[in-house]
């Protein structure tokens, strides 16, 4: 869809869920858009110290082992610098970092990367996944990686895989953040302990996708349908985008906590597109 027609239906789209008078709400303003070169664009991982945007390439079908996906770099104002980044890889979706190392969910396996050199150093095959899709990494260097198909959460600790989780319908984004994993099955947003107890945070109205903290304890939530939602601590909801209509999908955004910028991949529709989150009191 051409740029223009995406502006002009914007505005529309940008629709509030008030739930209290005292509610603070929230509004997404664009401020730049690749052009449909990023081949099939899924997640979006941020090095905002450089300026970088590592993007996971899918480019063709999300569940072939066909060596054709990758992960392309982007520069933080939607400035393509490469496309070729890392290739070899087969349907890449999540990624994740820790230290000099870029994580890539690659169907059965999760790719160790070299985020210097875009070479892959690594691949650590987990048992039994059929369609890996969301990764987090804590602050210790522990990853997290979802499986759609099996409705796993595995965890890797020193190149070791484990499962952490069976059962969770659904289960796509995943944030570590502490000892806390918050996690997207289905429609449920969910936090689990370092134990694995699940306590429900709220329900969305479609299957969550991506999520990523804006820093005060609220959450930024995408499902793939072409939702951003707007989730607070205690639950409430507020739409901020919906593009379902027009078959733009959101997929596993990013999102930068200073300067309040969310990078939102669109799958098929093969760009990356930036917005600012401003408050509306």
């Amino acid at each position: 869809m051409k740029s223009k027609l995406f502006k002009y239906i914007l505005p529309v789209l940008m629709v509030v869920t008030v739930y209290d008078s005292n509610a603070q709400t929230h509004q997404l303003k664009k401020l730049w858009e690749t052009d449909t070169v990023i081949r099939v664009p899924e997640s979006v991982l941020p090095d905002l110290k450089k300026g970088i945007l590592y993007v996971s390439e899918i480019d063709g079908n999300p569940n072939a082992v066909d060596g054709k996906g990758g992960v392309a770099k982007i520069t933080v104002d939607g400035k393509v610098t490469n496309l070729d980044f890392t290739t070899g890889l087969n349907a890449p979706k999540g990624l994740g970092r820790f230290g000099n190392e870029l994580y890539a969910a690659d169907l059965s396996e999760v790719v160790v990367i070299d985020i210097n050199t875009g070479k892959v150093k690594n691949k650590i095959a987990i048992d039994s996944a059929k369609a890996l899709n969301d990764i987090t990494v804590n602050d210790k260097g522990v990853v997290y990686v979802s499986d759609s198909k099996t409705k796993k959460i595995h965890r890797i600790e020193n190149g070791h895989a484990s499962t952490f989780l069976t059962n969770v319908s659904g289960v796509n984004g995943l944030k570590a953040i502490g000892t806390d994993l918050y996690i997207l099955g289905g429609q449920k947003f969910m936090k689990a302990d370092s134990q694995g107890n699940l306590t429900q945070i709220t329900m969305l109205s479609c299957g969550g996708d991506g999520l990523e903290p804006v820093g005060n304890g609220d959450f930024l939530i995408t499902c793939w349908s072409g939702h951003i939602f707007y989730v607070t601590a205690d639950g409430k909801i507020e739409t901020l985008l919906d593009t379902q209509e027009q078959k733009i999908n959101t997929a596993d955004l990013a999102y930068d906590t200073v300067k309040h910028i969310l990078y939102v991949p669109t799958f098929w529709a093969k760009k990356v597109i930036a917005f600012k989150l401003t408050t509306v009191k």
